[in-house]
């Protein structure tokens, strides 16, 4: 059954190949899986993105964010997609953002909504959603675990990332890197102070975007951190990112939020670069304690991991990579995940709806560092 998916982007923020949050990086992929697999693709982001099927564009705001703009941001995604609707025969609408609520079109075709975020970052009224047809999606058995009771069937569809494409010859250098939005929730002055611990050179790339929060905490908190051995790159790029993922001796993730996934931890892994991180949320199902990484508690483990980090095989990690985060197997759940809410099956969100990654997650390990 060839399909019409309408995918809709968060819309402050590009899709493409380098984006950079997590929730653009899966709307890409799977724009590129649907357009490869010769379904439809309609993508609903704004102006700059690039899409490997249609883009319906919105006007791209490039000042600080205020709730002002999001509210405008919103108006204008809301008639982007009433014009789809009314302009093209939608098969299955896919939300992507976090404030999808926002612009909850009326009732119509088959909508899912990823929860790319933790379940308290939405108001609780996505959970009691009385409109047809319409499903959630979590990327994580730790997410779904955490999710409240909720009216609309509630699936399981785990991230992936381009594994192949991750592939590199660059050799390793002496240098741990930390990767992602620059913000407080990532705990990325941690990852410096643990460097500078352990006494090693340290490399953070990343984005800081126009809000008021990201501003003072990468002014506040970053900035005074950065030396002549730790030092900020800005964003990166998919092949610069590959580059420096490759190169690092150990990827740090200190999130201070309960991850419901961790696109940047596979990609590490997919590098062959060991990944210490925090035990919050996703992060022990995808890092296996003493195996591809190790989970720790606070900076002194951090520090203390950062020098065992040698000690782990790169080919390994490559390995656990390649069996269980793959981008191909992630779109083709989601691709089978479509095709029966276009069928309009009935689908209970109970158990036997859960579409699970092709293998089986890791336990978290049982203590800190060492454990």
């Amino acid at each position: 059954m060839r399909l019409t998916v309408l995918s809709v982007a968060y819309p402050l923020t590009a899709v493409g190949p380098d984006a950079v949050g997590g929730s653009e990086q899966i709307l890409t992929h799977l724009d590129c899986a649907l357009t490869r697999a010769g379904h439809r693709s309609l993508v609903v982001a704004c102006e700059g993105s690039s899409v490997a099927g249609e883009l319906i564009s919105t006007p791209r705001w490039d000042g600080n964010l205020t709730d002002d703009v999001r509210r405008w941001a919103q108006a204008q995604h809301r008639i982007a997609i009433e014009q789809a609707l009314e302009e093209h025969q939608i098969d299955v609408i896919h939300m992507h953002s976090l404030d999808w609520h926002a612009y909850l079109p009326a009732p119509g075709p088959p909508l899912l909504a990823t929860l790319h975020l933790p379940p308290d970052w939405y108001p609780d009224e996505v959970f009691r959603l009385r409109r047809p047809r319409t499903y959630l999606n979590c990327v994580s058995r730790a997410e779904r675990n955490s999710c409240p009771p909720c009216e609309p069937p509630m699936f399981v569809v785990e991230n992936g990332v381009p594994v192949d494409m991750l592939y590199s010859r660059v050799r390793k250098r002496n240098y741990v890197l930390a990767l992602g939005r620059v913000c407080p929730e990532k705990g990325l002055h941690i990852a410096l102070d643990a460097a500078k611990r352990a006494r090693a050179p340290m490399i953070l790339a990343g984005e800081v975007y126009r809000y008021e929060a990201h501003l003072r905490y990468y002014e506040q908190e970053i900035l005074p951190r950065l030396d002549a051995q730790r030092k900020f790159r800005g964003s990166a790029g998919f092949l610069e990112k590959r580059r420096l993922m490759t190169g690092a001796r150990c990827l740090l993730a200190p999130s201070l939020v309960a991850e419901t996934s961790s696109l940047v931890a596979m990609e590490a892994l997919a590098c062959g670069t060991p990944v210490i991180a925090f035990p919050s949320g996703a992060l022990p199902e995808v890092v296996e304690h003493g195996r591809t990484g190790f989970i720790v508690h606070n900076e002194q483990e951090m520090a203390d991991a950062i020098h065992a980090a040698a000690g782990l095989d790169p080919e390994e990690c490559r390995r656990v990579a390649r069996e269980r985060f793959s981008s191909e197997r992630m779109a083709r759940d989601y691709l089978e995940l479509y095709q029966q809410i276009a069928r309009d099956r009935d689908l209970d969100g109970g158990q036997a709806a859960v579409i699970p990654g092709r293998a089986s997650t890791a336990a978290a390990a049982p203590g800190g560092f060492g454990g």
